[in-house]
Order: structure tokens, then sequence, then C-alpha cells
């Protein structure tokens, strides 16, 4: 019986260790966000003028008043603005997946690179899960898989494309009009 180098080897460690080895990616959320804010501001701003001299030339400029008797001329300007504003998110995730993702680097500390994606078509759904990251050999279980919060600079991304998701998008005529209505 001949020995391969490919072949498993019962003593072997399992875990990715190298470039191009895959791991086990497990991600678990339950994700809540409750979010809330409120803002009101207001400002009041009265302006009194007297202006002699120039006054006899410009007699009603600026909503002032006559030139009164002595050649003064007065006026007043009125500012008053208010804003209110209220807002709020209230959302809750909850995605449990798996990815097999592949080595693609190892840092000088000997921390791994790691990058992963899958597409799975439902119905008439794409869905799209990718992640990248560095793991740290350590964080690596025996089983050769690694959580996704043990995952440094992680980059996760789910999404898809399909029918579900043309309908919660509003039309295009109202997105136009979103963008072009300023009130």
């Amino acid at each position: 019986m001949r020995f391969d180098d490919n072949r498993i080897n019962m003593f072997r460690d399992v875990r990715a260790m190298t470039v191009g080895d895959l791991v086990t990616i497990t991600i678990s959320m339950d994700d809540k966000a409750i979010v809330g804010n409120s803002t009101d501001r207001s400002r009041d701003s009265k302006v009194h003028t007297k202006w002699q001299y120039l006054a006899a030339f410009l007699p009603g400029f600026l909503g002032g008043g006559p030139v009164n008797a002595t050649g003064n001329f007065e006026n007043e300007i009125d500012s008053t603005t208010s804003t209110q504003g209220q807002g709020s998110i209230n959302r809750r995730e909850q995605i449990k997946l798996s990815v097999a993702g592949m080595v693609t680097a190892i840092l000088p500390n000997g921390n791994l690179v790691v990058q992963g994606s899958q597409e799975f078509r439902i119905n008439y759904e794409m869905r799209v899960l990718t992640i990248a990251g560095i793991v740290r050999q350590r964080d690596i279980s025996k089983d050769n898989t690694v959580a996704y919060d043990k995952i440094a600079e992680a980059r996760i991304s789910y999404g898809g494309r399909g029918r579900l998701m043309e309908v919660q998008q509003p039309a295009l005529g109202q997105q136009l009009y979103d963008l072009a209505w300023p009130f």
C-alpha cells in the first residue's frame, strides 16, 4: 500500500491553516434595534433700524414707515422660525446560516483572511450570502467551524434579487417623484 499526501491523515489537524483550506462559518444572529429621535428648534429675531439722512431719498423702503419730521427713517424686521422632527426605528432580524469559506491569505501574525459566498434560489428569488474577515487560528474549533462573532473586520452581506424584492420597492415613478419633489 502506498501513502498519498492528499489522503486524509487521521493524525493531522483538520482545522484550516493554509491558503486554500476550507472552514465552515456559522452565522446565528438575533438582532434587535429600537432607536428614537426627536428634535425641537425655534428662533426668534427682531431687528429695529433707524436711518438718518438717507431716509429722505428712500421713504417706505423695506416696509418702513414714512419719513418723520426729524428726517429719520425707521423700520422693523421680525423673523420667527420653528422646526420639529421625529423619527423612529424598530427592527428585528434573525439569521441562522452556515457558509463554507476559504482561507485566502495568512497574515504575518498567523491570522487567516477568510472569504466565502453562497447563492441559492428559492422559487423566483435568488438569495446571496457573502462573508469576509480575519480569523485567529485558535478560534477555529476542532470540527473546523468558526462563529461569525469571532471574525475580525467581518463584512457580512445577505440579500437577494427577484420578484419579492421588486414588490417591496416603490414603483419607479414614485421613486422619481420622491427625488424631484423638494417637500
